[in-house]
């Protein structure tokens, strides 16, 4: 069963080192490059242990670690959204569970409001996964850019 633990401020290093795997794995859609200490700039990290408008969930199946999300009211193109998801992934060794639906779906049950969800139009996964979770909700689409698009829609 899928449920949700915030990240306290001692588990800020787990979160660091799953939040830079993920970045690996974003770089197959941004040009990000590392540092010289082999990481990935996340300009917002601290700020999910400093502003009490930004939370940061371990996502959990059942006993095991299989994801995280970081949601905050920050729009990504001059809305004014309740809740944005900055981040969201599940691990792939959990994916085509459908445990991503499930911690959507609770997510959204939890926090009801003007929603904004950004995705990279060359992550066909993700672009289809967005698209599906939200149809209930007609989302309207804005586009960035070339490549990055913002769903708006309301729970």
């Amino acid at each position: 069963m899928i449920h949700l633990k915030t990240v306290q401020p001692d588990q800020r290093q787990p979160l660091w080192n799953i939040n830079q795997k993920y970045l690996y794995e974003m770089t197959n859609y941004y040009d990000d490059p590392m540092d010289e200490e082999g990481n990935f700039h996340y300009g917002y990290f601290d700020e999910y242990f400093s502003d009490p408008k930004r939370m940061a969930y371990f996502i959990y199946n059942d006993d095991a670690l299989c994801g995280f999300a970081f949601i905050n009211p920050y729009s990504f193109c001059g809305q004014n959204p309740d809740y944005t998801m900055a981040e969201f992934t599940i691990f792939p060794s959990f994916r085509k569970q459908h445990l991503a639906s499930e911690a959507v779906k609770l997510i959204f049950s939890e926090y009801p409001g003007n929603w904004e969800i950004k995705y990279n139009e060359k992550n066909i996964p993700a672009k289809k996964f967005w698209h599906k979770i939200t149809a209930p909700y007609h989302p309207s689409e804005i586009h960035l850019n070339e490549v990055e698009t913002v769903l708006i829609f309301t729970v």
